[in-house]
């Protein structure tokens, strides 16, 4: 088998990754030494899964290492890695390491940023994660149906001082539209769908099969990452007599808040990180109900208590503050400023041009067509070999990014290479510190954040309701 270097990328792409490659000296936070990389090894084959339970026919998927969701990636901040991507499946495939802020040649955006894999053939990603916190992994080619196909894992950068837990627990959701004998249903990139709200599926599973409760004990901190890998479903999160407080966004730390209403909301792609202390009774049952459609509330799982006295009699007396990550702070006062708008979608109106585009908005999505744009200009699919910026930005500026929501629809804008700090929503402040790699925009929110731009490359900005990205809501931003 063949492990794929890039060899055969544009020479305007090569530089661009040449220059990331020289910035990952600027992401890293300890000196490391060759000697010192961890190496892993996963491979993107056909198998066959448990969603639906045990006792029903086992379902037909694309995994990594077999495994739904694949297997959980466990580095070190500060600590450099090499993970060689085998694809055994029969179409090229990427990997995406979502919200790490690496070189732009490790990025998995094929023709953008690497050559894409083949079948039978490998490629070798490595870059040291400068943050620790909870991030992911999936492709980003064909992205629809391979992750829509079970193509996702999770990958947790351990902080150098961890906030002490009596347990670390992962959830990671996905939602799947199944037939009835439990199989996944064909129809991947409907073009209804595409100009709506997605492929949103009829199972949700937690960590790869029907979720048939969590095991407490009274008295536990209980550090719990929450993963949304669906390809449209968006999430909001209740648990029943306990009050969750949100310790980290999207990987990145922030001041420990109750979230409003209580509801834990999650789009598709979005990381929550949340500590629990379990206050309930011993022996009892607590629903944790995902209520974020009107009327079609359902209880995603329950915290099933152990019988027996509290593991503690009185909570630690430490805080849940995590330790910060060292994200560089923009500068508010001499950035540079641009806006950018999302458009189209149906009842959204607007007229798309450009790459992919089609205007009037007769049929938005069909036969691979565009459905959205952002500033007028739509670009279709995984990513492509010459992608043309909206705009560049000098290595090294803060910039303070406005994003307008003109459409009827919600859309999880994830931008690649960086984190963004969230300033205001709807000309309100946000507040607690909050640091996103992928924005949940509600219809009509105008939110505005900012950035250093420090890490150089052609980088996406694109919606992670995976229909929606791939008929049109994508651009490129340029950092040089």
């Amino acid at each position: 088998m063949f492990v794929n270097s890039n060899l055969h990328i544009s020479r305007r792409s090569f530089l661009l990754a040449g220059g990331g490659l020289a910035a990952a000296g600027l992401l890293r936070s300890w000196p490391v030494r060759s000697a010192d990389i961890q190496e892993l090894r996963i491979a993107a084959v056909p198998a066959r899964a448990p969603l639906t339970g045990e006792t029903h026919p086992d379902t037909e998927v694309w995994a990594y290492d077999a495994k739904v969701p694949g297997p959980v990636l466990r580095l070190r901040q500060g600590d450099p890695v090499r993970i060689v991507v085998e694809n055994q499946l029969t179409q090229e495939t990427t990997v995406h390491w979502h919200g790490i802020r690496l070189p732009i040649a490790m990025d998995g955006v094929p023709g953008l940023s690497q050559v894409p894999i083949k079948p039978a053939e490998r490629f070798a990603y490595e870059f040291t994660p400068p943050d620790a916190g909870t991030f992911w992994y999936h492709p980003h080619a064909n992205s629809l149906e391979q992750l829509g196909r079970g193509l996702a894992g999770v990958l947790i950068v351990d902080e150098r001082d961890p906030v002490p837990v009596d347990r670390d627990i992962l959830w990671m959701l996905s939602d799947w539209r199944l037939t009835t004998d439990g199989q996944i249903a064909a129809g991947f990139g409907n073009h209804m769908e595409a100009a709506m709200s997605g492929r949103v599926g009829n199972m949700v599973t937690l960590n790869g099969t029907v979720p048939t409760g969590e095991r407490v004990r009274a008295g536990e901190r209980v550090r719990l990452r929450l993963v949304n890998g669906s390809l449209a479903r968006l999430m909001a999160l209740r648990f029943e007599g306990h009050r969750p407080v949100v310790v980290a966004v999207d990987g990145q730390p922030c001041d420990p808040h109750e979230p409003d209403d209580g509801r834990v909301l999650l789009g598709p792609a979005m990381r929550v990180d949340v500590m629990l202390v379990m206050q309930g009774e011993p022996g009892r049952s607590y629903a944790v109900t995902d209520d974020f459609y009107d009327g079609l509330g359902y209880t995603l799982t329950r915290l099933n208590y152990a019988e027996g006295a509290p593991v503690r009699a009185t909570p630690l007396d430490i805080a849940f503050r995590l330790p910060p990550n060292p994200l560089p702070e923009p500068d508010l006062a001499t950035a540079e400023r641009h806006e950018i708008t999302l458009q189209g979608g149906m009842m959204g109106g607007g007229k798309l041009s450009g790459v992919g585009g089609i205007s009037g908005m007769a049929t938005p999505g069909m036969d691979g067509q565009a459905a959205w744009a952002i500033d007028g200009m739509s670009m279709t699919g995984d990513g492509q070999a010459g992608m043309p910026p909206l705009f560049t930005i000098q290595r090294g500026r803060s910039v303070v990014l406005t994003i307008r929501n003109e459409t009827a629809w919600w859309h999880p804008m994830h931008f690649h290479g960086h984190s963004l700090k969230i300033l205001t929503r709807n000309g309100s402040p946000v507040p607690h510190r909050q640091w996103n790699d992928t924005i949940l925009f509600a219809p009509k929110d105008i939110v505005e954040c900012a950035f250093v731009a420090d890490n150089p490359g052609d980088w996406m900005l694109h919606c992670h309701v995976m229909d929606h990205q791939m008929a049109g809501l994508m651009t490129v931003l340029r950092i040089a």
